[in-house]
């Protein structure tokens, strides 16, 4: 046997009896940390919705994967005193002793992958990353934490005086290092801020397969908006294997509903379906579009045609080569068509879009943009987990952004050109809506950035 594999051995060991030394500790004992484990369980519920496939490595006793109600638990841990535990306590959820450098047994795919501090804790970072892809389709979600450097010697005092478990030596490794090793085997990595004692990251798999060509569905929320019904159906382009277009009419007072009719009676080689609104608001058409939309991915493509049909397929590339996984048309840009966005309102959406890359992370150069694409199956994760935020946005802009933020996606902005308008007026409310807007990014900072 060679030296790397007795030390390895070694190392193994050590920390194996150490765990199931603190395994046996905590039935009596309790510390300090019952509290940072219960705030690390409120973080991962953030971003992990209820009812998906979860792999924990390094899972002790089980707690934060049974706080996160998977409709499959998966948890591994290579002390056997943890192990036993976790199967007492959490007998929905399947453990396995094993050693998260070879993870030959376990079975995937999984939609999260979560890694609770352990690469501080581990022999071989790289080895264990790329097990991992084994275990992943396109679209998993790869968490980890790690204590940050900066508590070192505090976390080192609070462990002397008992009010913490003990740790043996750790690898304190940084973002910057733990990147390393995530963009050798993963693609798309992106840090988050730091959460107390915690750095925080999230990744995807580089994605392997090329998928077959989608269904998409183009959901058109029309209100007086009987003019342009035709220029639609004329300008829409097909993408995908197939484009088929969901008009939802809100209680027009021109004869929107039956011009639509009309063309789609016209039109017998497009893919198309109408639905009357009974609920108020473009969030609620949309909504309602979503629901009845067939495709796998979907678009929102306002009915006043400021944003070109055209420009779709260019949303469509970006989402299907992996680029986002929820593209937001911006219309900041480029310039714009005389009278296409009055100056307040201009100085309100670069107001808003900054207040939201702020709260979110990421950049977001224009909230109220109309055209965005995404995932259906993506959406329904958003609609599932709405309770979240409520329903409380009448244009639903803010709830698809929320919704894509709180599950990790990843938003891509795309220029759009902005046209003036060739029928009708808008149905926006330049102050009223805008004091509703700010209420809400209030609301968001609560339920997002001071979670």
């Amino acid at each position: 046997m060679d030296k790397e594999n007795t030390d390895f051995g070694t190392y193994q060991k050590a920390r194996k009896n150490h765990w199931d030394a603190i395994a046996r500790k905590m039935d009596s004992w309790k510390g300090w940390s019952s509290a940072y484990h219960k705030r690390l369980a409120e973080v991962y519920r953030f971003w992990v919705a209820p009812g998906q496939r979860v792999l924990e490595l390094g899972c002790g006793r089980g707690d934060l994967l049974a706080a996160l109600k998977p409709s499959r638990g998966v948890g591994v841990d290579f002390s056997p005193e943890m192990i036993q535990r976790a199967r007492v306590l959490h007998p929905d959820i399947t453990f396995v002793e094993a050693d998260c450098h070879n993870l030959q047994e376990i079975e995937g795919p999984f939609d999260a992958i979560i890694l609770s501090d352990l690469v501080d804790d581990i022999w071989d970072v790289q080895e264990v990353f790329s097990q991992l892809s084994r275990l992943c389709h396109d679209r998993t979600q790869i968490m980890m934490n790690s204590y940050s450097r900066v508590w070192e010697l505090p976390l080192l005092i609070v462990e002397k005086i008992g009010l913490a478990k003990p740790k043996m030596s750790q690898n304190w490794l940084t973002i910057e290092d733990v990147s390393k090793f995530c963009n050798k085997f993963l693609a798309r990595l992106w840090p988050f801020k730091l959460f107390t004692l915690s750095n925080f990251i999230m990744a995807r798999p580089r994605p392997r397969n090329v998928p077959k060509a989608p269904l998409v569905s183009v959901i058109v929320a029309a209100r007086n908006e009987a003019g342009n019904i035709a220029e639609i159906f004329r300008r829409t382009p097909e993408m995908g294997a197939a484009t088929e277009i969901v008009f939802v009419e809100g209680h027009s007072q021109d004869d929107t509903y039956a011009v639509i009719e009309k063309e789609i009676a016209r039109h017998p080689e497009r893919k198309s379906q109408l639905h009357r609104q009974t609920g108020k608001g473009k969030g609620d058409a949309v909504r309602l579009g979503f629901a009845k939309a067939k495709g796998d991915i979907l678009m929102i493509l306002d009915a006043d045609m400021t944003v070109p049909p055209e420009d779709l397929p260019r949303f469509y590339e970006a989402l299907i080569s992996g680029k986002g996984e929820f593209i937001n048309g911006v219309r900041l840009v480029y310039p714009m068509e005389e009278e296409a966005m009055r100056f307040f309102n201009f100085l309100g959406n670069k107001f808003f879009s900054l207040a939201f890359s702020w709260l979110l992370g990421q950049s977001i150069k224009d909230t109220l943009c109309g055209t965005k694409v995404l995932r259906k199956s993506d959406y329904e994760l958003i609609a599932a987990n709405r309770t979240y935020f409520g329903d409380f946005d009448p244009f639903g802009d803010y709830d698809l952004i929320f919704g894509a933020a709180k599950l990790g996606l990843k938003i891509v902005d795309l220029p759009v050109r902005y046209r003036a308008r060739t029928y009708g007026t808008t149905n926006i409310q330049r102050w009223s809506h805008g004091l509703l807007l700010l209420r809400m990014v209030a609301f968001a900072a609560r339920k997002i950035k001071f979670t």
